[in-house]
C-alpha cells in the first residue's frame, strides 16, 4: 500500500545555513497512528512543518499519495492535509459556533467527536478554557476532508482527562482511515494509542518500530533519547 506521506533521505531546517534535520526516511500510512518522539531540539516540530509545506524541504524526496511534491501548506491542506499545534488554530474573538461556519466543517461531525463542545456553542473561543480550545481546534480540523493529520504536541499544558480525550480522538480518527503523525510530551499515552514510532535524535531516526514491541522499551528510550535536550533549534 502506498503510504500517504513518505519521505526519503528529506533535509530540512532553516535556510540552507541551518540544517536541523540531514537525512530522514519517515513514511505514514492511511489508518495508523505513528508516534514521532524526541527529546527538545532532536527536529521533530522541524520535520512536521516541512511535511506539512510550511517549511520548503532543503534535500530529499517528499512523496504524497505516491506523488513526489514541493507544493506549500495551503495546497497541501486543499488536499487533505491537517495540521494541529499546541498553539490552537482557533479564531478566539468568535464563537464556537461561527468557528464551524467559518472552517467549513460539517458541525454535526464535529459535534460528535467532541459533545463538550455543545453547551458553548454560542460562547466566543476566547472564554473557553485551553482544553476546549484544542478539542475546537481538532473538531472542526476532523470534521472536514481529511486524509492526513499532522499533530504537533497538541496536549502541551493541558490537565490529563483533556489529554486522555484529545489522543482518543486521534486514535478514532486513525481507525476512520486518516494518517496520523503525532508528536506528542506524554510518551506513554502516546505510545497507548500508536501502530509504529519513530525516535528522533539530533535530526536522525535513532530507533524504529512497532509501538507494541517499543513499549517495553520506554524506560530505556527515555533516558537514552528523550531526557536530554540535544542541540538543533525544535
Amino acid at each position: 500500500m502506498v503510504p500517504v506521506i513518505e519521505v526519503r533521505k528529506l533535509a530540512a531546517g532553516y535556510g540552507r545555513g541551518i540544517v536541523i534535520v540531514p537525512e530522514l526516511d519517515l513514511e505514514v500510512h492511511a489508518g495508523e497512528v505513528v508516534a514521532l518522539l524526541g527529546a527538545n531540539g532532536a527536529g521533530k516540530t522541524t520535520t512536521i512543518l516541512t511535511l506539512a509545506g510550511e517549511l520548503p524541504a532543503l534535500g530529499g524526496e517528499l512523496r504524497w499519495n505516491g506523488k513526489q511534491t514541493a507544493a506549500p501548506l495551503h495546497w497541501r491542506a486543499r488536499n487533505g492535509l491537517a495540521l494541529i499545534t499546541e498553539e490552537r488554530a482557533v479564531l478566539m474573538r468568535m464563537t464556537v459556533a461561527d468557528n464551524f461556519r467559518v472552517t467549513g466543517c460539517d458541525p454535526e461531525k464535529a459535534l460528535k467527536l467532541f459533545p463538550e463542545l455543545q453547551a458553548h456553542l454560542g460562547r466566543k473561543v476566547g472564554l473557553l478554557s485551553g482544553g476546549q480550545q484544542q478539542m475546537l481546534a481538532l473538531a472542526w480540523t476532523l470534521a472536514r476532508p481529511t486524509t492526513l493529520l499532522l499533530a504537533d504536541e497538541l496536549s502541551l499544558g493541558l490537565a490529563p482527562i483533556v489529554v486522555e480525550r484529545l489522543l482518543r480522538a486521534v486514535r478514532e480518527a486513525a481507525d476512520s482511515g486518516v494518517a496520523v503523525l503525532l508528536v506528542e510530551q506524554h510518551i506513554h499515552k502516546a505510545m497507548q494509542i500508536a501502530d509504529r514510532a519513530y525516535v528522533m535524535q539530533r535530526g536522525r531516526i535513532r530507533l524504529a518500530g512497532r509501538a507494541e514491541d517499543l513499549r517495553e522499551r520506554i524506560d530505556e528510550i527515555q533516558a537514552s533519547y528523550l531526557s536530554v535536550a540535544r542541540d538543533g533549534i525544535g
